[in-house]
């Protein structure tokens, strides 16, 4: 019995012998023939174009996987651009549901819809956000349609619903917003523009119609703020940028209105040192008093106005010693305003009561003789008080208590002329003996003396800075050994004498770090 495969065999060779009688018939009685070239021809494009028809779906079905890897791939384009549903099929939800058609157990399908369910919902939280809630309640359809945790889905609906039944309220407040806008009510009360559109973007933050709104309103606040430092309303120019901070710190127009403010700033406080520099001493302080108030933090400003201070104070001297005591006091009391811890100004105030007494003194009927008697007896106590260092100090018994209470009695006497040339070159050198031992207070008392007999020296101002340099490098040196209370005295004192010097600051700001870690 024949076997399957032997069967199979014969068959194959009968069919190879008939097929070669019908080539060898063709050869001898078509090859010459026309129509049988028309026949081949119209094959070959029939072949062609069912190959063309049938290529990509014969392809998917011999090869499916690389069908599924195209539509993933076009579903995550999609996705990263946000296109998650489309009519046209481009969309990625369609994409990965073509995909899952071909093979609905592979898991990567499955995970890429899943993250479309989880961007539709995120983009209707956006979409609410900004007040959308068409985009928000088709995008939360496109959640329900992929099967996102029903939970997340009902209280975002129930999120959806509460902002339409509030939209009618908002919608309210972004027209009256709009209306304060037109008639130029910008920031003048809770009915005007700014405060109405923020009431609107803390109920919906992105709010498109509410946030243009602010940011025009911003902008003519802004325009408002430069014009206002143009004509040198600089206060309320720095109001009106504190209130645009307020609203909106990133504001575009923000750098360009502070630095059309920071110029007038400096053009005012200039005047003021030109003024300061002519002795026009009430305009200067009028002036440097409207920079601190748009600018509290300006340290030019501040030092300038200690600088009028000083002036005030020296002015006071000049008049108490003219026996002009109401001027003196009206300058020493605009001084103490400005400055009330000033070294100068305690000196002014002493020089003032001291006139004060010499006046009394020379008022009063004193016959010659006991005149005399008295002179000799204040020069005697002066001459022992100067060598005992008692320039200032005790008060009524220093070197210059008795100096000035003699010199009150007989101002013209020469034995008084050479015990005022010889006291202050001897306050002089008793300030640099006391630098020079460290003995920082006794100091202080010599340039209170020399203050107080030569209120306008040139050598003040030097003698000054380098001893409130000297509290300044003494303190350092015991802060560095712990003791923050001397430290804070001594950052006391150097500011009293000198609110100038360079190195108070970095100590001040030392000081505070130590004392912080305490």
């Amino acid at each position: 019995m024949e076997s399957v495969w032997q069967r199979c065999g014969k068959w194959l060779c009968d069919l190879g012998g008939r097929g070669k009688l019908y080539l060898r018939w063709w050869v001898a009685r078509g090859w010459h023939s026309r129509r049988a070239w028309c026949w081949i021809g119209g094959a070959i494009v029939l072949l062609a174009l069912a190959l063309s028809v049938v290529r990509q779906p014969l392809a998917d079905w011999l090869w499916p996987d690389t069908r599924i890897q195209q539509l993933l791939e076009q579903g995550e384009q999609a996705l990263r651009e946000g296109r998650l549903s489309d009519a046209d099929g481009s969309g990625a939800r369609e994409r990965f549901e073509a995909a899952a058609a071909l093979d609905p157990d592979r898991r990567d399908i499955q995970d890429a819809r899943v993250r479309t369910g989880e961007a539709a919902l995120r983009q209707a939280r956006q979409q609410l956000a900004a007040g959308n809630h068409e985009a928000a309640r088709a995008a939360l359809g496109l959640a329900r349609q992929l099967q996102m945790p029903q939970a997340g889905i009902a209280a975002l609906a129930a999120e959806l619903r509460r902002a339409e039944h509030q939209a009618g309220g908002i919608e309210q407040l972004l027209q009256q917003a709009q209306a304060a806008q037109r008639q130029g009510r910008l920031d003048d009360g809770p009915d005007s523009a700014l405060p109405l559109y923020q009431q609107v973007l803390a109920l919906q933050p992105e709010q498109m119609q509410a946030l243009e709104g602010r940011e025009d309103a911003l902008s003519d606040l802004l325009l408002h703020a430069r014009r206002l430092a143009a004509q040198g309303r600089l206060q309320q120019a720095a109001r009106q940028l504190q209130r645009v901070e307020a609203f909106d710190p990133g504001h575009y127009d923000l750098p360009d209105a502070r630095a059309r403010l920071s110029a007038a700033l400096e053009q005012r406080r200039r005047a003021a040192e030109r003024d300061l520099a002519r002795g026009r001493l009430q305009a200067a302080t009028t002036g440097l008093q409207e920079v601190l108030a748009a600018s509290p933090a300006d340290e030019a400003a501040q030092l300038d106005l200690q600088r009028v201070a000083r002036a005030q104070a020296a002015e006071a001297v000049r008049l108490a010693r003219d026996f002009h005591f109401a001027e003196a006091a009206k300058a020493l009391q605009q001084a103490r305003v400005l400055a009330p811890e000033m070294a100068e100004i305690v000196a002014a105030e002493q020089v003032l009561a001291r006139a004060k007494a010499a006046q009394q003194s020379m008022d009063s009927v004193v016959p010659a003789a006991q005149r005399e008697q008295q002179v000799r007896a204040l020069l005697a106590k002066m001459e022992q008080a100067e060598v005992q260092g008692q320039w200032l100090l005790p008060p009524g018994n220093s070197a210059y208590d008795h100096f000035k209470a003699a010199q009150a009695l007989a101002p013209q006497d020469a034995r008084v002329q050479r015990a005022a040339a010889r006291i202050l070159p001897a306050a002089r050198s008793c300030l640099e003996d006391n630098l020079r031992g460290n003995r920082l207070r006794a100091a202080r008392t010599c340039l209170d003396a020399w203050q107080a007999l030569a209120p306008g020296d040139a050598g003040l101002a030097m003698a000054r800075r380098r001893l409130a340099q000297r509290w300044i490098a003494v303190g350092s040196e015991r802060l560095g050994g712990g003791d923050t209370g001397f430290a804070a005295q001594a950052l006391h004192q150097a500011r009293q004498i000198d609110a100038a010097t360079p190195e108070i600051a970095a100590f001040s700001e030392r000081l505070d770090s130590v004392q912080a870690l305490r």
